[in-house]
């Protein structure tokens, strides 16, 4: 950790629902399949870079809120990935509490499920749209042997992976903030999507990995980095999120290899499960109809990440609570979507 990076404090709520760094860590070790998204260093990650991070709590549930000011002292309101625990009245009242007391327009939560097992919107929600995390990803089982694992992987992109290593290409373990981030930015003007400032990946560092909650990865050849990536994981999932790479000797398949040492990492601590973390929102037979023609977007990382086995999953869609009548309607105008 740096000097310029210092560890911002989250916000705690004036009521009595908003628990201390210690209790509401406690509160997650009772909960270990909680979304990394949820835990009190994600909440201090976005407190530095503009957000406003409440972890409210009551009784056996609880939901980390992040506020992103608007003019006025108005605030949106968004949980990414929970709540965590059943949805209890008490938890709707903590939220209502929290959400009024930062003059939210909207309150918009994300849960932490699949489609397909995804509960109704509890009373006094609805669904709604213009989710901030991708909704479909590929997850890769982590559970059997590494020979299983590469066995299910596409056939070129287990040639790619040993291509990697026999051409001596090497990955280990990086502490080169500033250089992944100068490979983000190459990366990001290379491929044409936007990127968090050096600082983000800086404080994401110094808050994840020294806990054994993330790691920096790059890929080197004679001593030259190729490509990097930083995984997070919490419980029996891994998360790839932040990933970038050069221009230089990608006829040696540099981040092919990285993927999958980063999931020898993530089996290494435990996960069963690493979430390649977002493809088009797209069927499986239009995205392997389509993947080869389409551009922009999410297209052009999913020729790659389709590679590495993974099944195709749909995260389920957001609720929605407005405080203000026709609040969400306007955001989604702004959003366009």
């Amino acid at each position: 950790m740096t000097a310029s990076t210092p560890l911002s404090p989250m916000t705690r709520d004036a009521t009595s629902t908003a628990p201390s760094e210690e209790a509401w860590k406690a509160f997650l070790a009772a909960h270990p399949r909680a979304h990394v998204l949820q835990t009190w260093e994600w909440g201090r990650l976005k407190a530095a870079f503009g957000w406003k991070a409440v972890p409210v709590l009551a009784g056996t549930s609880g939901a980390l809120v992040l506020f992103r000011p608007l003019a006025l002292g108005f605030h949106v309101g968004y949980v990414p990935k929970g709540p965590v625990g059943p949805w209890t009245p008490a938890l709707a009242q903590a939220l209502d509490r929290a959400a009024r007391a930062h003059r939210a327009l909207f309150l918009l939560v994300e849960p932490d499920a699949w489609e397909e097992e995804a509960p109704a919107p509890p009373p006094g929600w609805r669904p709604g749209a213009c989710p901030v995390q991708p909704r479909r990803t590929l997850v890769v089982d982590l559970t059997p042997e590494e020979e299983i694992i590469l066995a299910r992987m596409k056939q070129k992109t287990r040639y790619n992976i040993r291509l990697a290593a026999r051409k001596g290409v090497q990955v280990r373990a990086w502490e080169d903030v500033n250089a992944f981030y100068r490979m983000l930015q190459e990366t990001a003007a290379r491929d044409g999507f936007a990127i968090h400032p050096p600082g983000y990946y800086r404080l994401a560092y110094d808050l994840f990995v020294p806990q054994g909650m993330a790691q920096l990865l790059v890929a080197e050849y004679q001593g030259e980095p190729l490509a990097a990536l930083m995984v997070f994981a919490r419980g029996h999932r891994a998360w790839y999120f932040y990933g970038a790479s050069t221009g230089r000797h990608r006829n040696k398949m540099p981040t092919y290899l990285l993927q999958w040492e980063a999931m020898r990492w993530a089996r290494s601590r435990g996960c069963t499960e690493y979430d390649l973390w977002g493809v088009p929102d797209e069927d499986l037979d239009t995205l392997e109809r389509e993947f080869t023609t389409r551009r922009g977007g999410l297209w052009g990382v999913y020729r790659f990440k389709r590679g590495f086995g993974g099944v195709l999953k749909r995260a389920a869609g957001p609720w929605v609570r407005e405080y203000f009548p026709g609040s969400f309607a306007l955001y989604r105008r702004w959003r366009r979507c």
